[in-house]
């Protein structure tokens, strides 16, 4: 048995003999189990076991031919791989390198050429404008493809030509920007001279007796004054040119809103006397408007006038007007309750202010003069106290407008009082009432300077 197990070991293949000795072994030890189990004697499990170990040496050498056949084919396989893993790579950057050319060959076939954004001339004005130096060169053997690179190198002279031109337009450009500069800096210091001329000619113009430009203005502008302002302006002026009196006055507010009143006034004007000549028919129709134009002005009871008056009061015993602070009085003429108000300019301080206050007995300005404002105002017959100007009786008597007492002279002796002094604030043409106001205003004045 040993010696057909040798043979067999000599012919057969490690993984057969390993096989052949697992078989011999497991039927070694199944007669093992049947002598054991059938009670035989022992001798011949010895002979069982020596035959056992000897499948056990074959065991070891088949599993050592095993061991030895792997490292063999390791050994062979590593030897065939390096050159599997060098074509592999190769074959890589083959592929690496075709998709690269792949990507390359789209984009240059996806590439669209600058040539149909660029607005170029036609063909036939190219040939007709275009210089010969460019017509008869030849920068292609494709006959468009020419074309179109001497087209291209024509655009690029015409741009070259036109870049210069623009340097030129610049630097002229600049030049003109430094002559209007030049320019504006004399006109920015024309007015200087124009007023230090201006002064040099006052002589001239007092010499030939030629009227002021600023008192021609003045009166200019007051021929659009409403006629309360208008006589107070007049009365204010002429004494001062009649006694030099220490005062200027001057017409000041928008010219423009002042003709655009006017002209409104005359459009009304016009339209009363159409309506008065068409007869007792439209007397419905002016009613009507009349009461519809009420209506809208109800919230403008204290709509002002345009323009208005400044007086400048200076003090009599300084000479120079220059060295003394005048008082300022703003005369404005309210549209809607026919009132004349006075007010201190808002550039004197507080003192001054309360000059007007008490300027003539009785007459603090916070009641409307005369009936008609009252029943305008309504049934408080106040004045809006947060106004700077208020409406002194002697300012409606200095506009000529006529204040009627509310009741008769003839009922009490209070009602005589209150009529006389009616009749002492009546006489506004006359220059004394002015020279009454100036003085009082420069006394008013004086006594506030000395309570301080």
């Amino acid at each position: 048995m040993q010696s057909e197990m040798a043979n067999n070991t000599a012919e057969k293949s490690p993984v057969e003999l390993l096989q052949e000795t697992k078989a011999y072994i497991e039927a070694i030890v199944e007669k093992m189990l049947s002598i054991k189990q059938q009670g035989n004697p022992k001798t011949e499990n010895r002979e069982l076991l020596t035959q056992m170990f000897l499948n056990f040496i074959n065991l070891r050498q088949a599993n050592r031919a095993i061991l030895v056949e792997e490292e063999k084919a390791k050994t062979e396989t590593d030897l065939a791989k390096s050159p599997v893993d060098f074509t592999t790579l190769e074959l890589h950057n083959l592929m690496y390198e075709k998709s690269h050319y792949l990507k390359a060959n789209k984009a240059s076939r996806d590439f669209k050429s600058r040539y149909p954004n660029i607005d170029l001339i036609s063909e036939q004005e190219f040939f007709s404008e275009a210089p010969e130096a460019i017509k008869s060169q030849t920068l292609s053997n494709d006959t468009f493809h020419d074309l179109m690179l001497k087209r291209l190198n024509f655009e690029l002279h015409q741009r070259k030509e036109l870049c210069k031109l623009r340097a030129r337009l610049e630097q002229h450009k600049k030049s003109l920007l430094e002559s209007n500069a030049e320019r504006n800096k004399f006109l920015s210091s024309l007015p200087v001279h124009l007023k230090s001329l201006k002064k040099a000619s006052l002589p001239v113009q007092s010499q030939l007796s030629l009227p002021n430009p600023k008192k021609l203005k003045c009166h200019n502008l007051a021929e659009l004054l409403p006629p309360p302002l208008y006589v107070i302006y007049s009365q204010f002026m002429a004494r001062k040119e009649a006694f030099e009196e220490n005062i200027d006055l001057e017409v000041s507010g928008s010219l423009k809103d002042a003709q655009t009143y006017a002209r409104q006034q005359a459009e009304q004007n016009s339209e009363s006397l159409r309506l008065e000549d068409n007869g007792e028919d439209d007397d419905g129709k002016r009613q009507r408007k009349r009461s519809k134009k009420e209506g809208s002005d109800e919230g403008g009871l204290y709509q002002i006038h345009p323009l208005k008056v400044v007086l400048h009061v200076y003090d009599v015993e300084i000479p120079d007007p220059k060295s003394n602070r005048p008082v300022v009085l703003k005369f404005e003429y309210l549209l809607k309750l026919n009132v004349v108000c006075v007010g201190i300019e808002e550039s004197q301080d507080e003192l001054e202010k309360s000059i007007l206050c008490n300027l003539f007995p009785e007459d603090a300005g916070l009641e409307p003069p005369h009936q008609s404002a009252k029943l305008i105002l309504g049934d408080d017959h106040l004045f809006d106290e947060s106004r700077t100007s208020r409406p002194y009786k002697w300012a409606q008597h200095l506009a000529g407008i006529e204040i009627l007492p509310e009741m008769s002279p003839l009922f009490t002796d209070k009602d005589t009082q209150t009529s006389d002094t009616a009749i002492d604030y009546a006489s506004a043409s006359d220059h004394r009432n002015v020279q009454t106001v100036l003085q009082r205003i420069r006394s008013q004045k004086k006594a506030k300077l000395t309570l301080v």
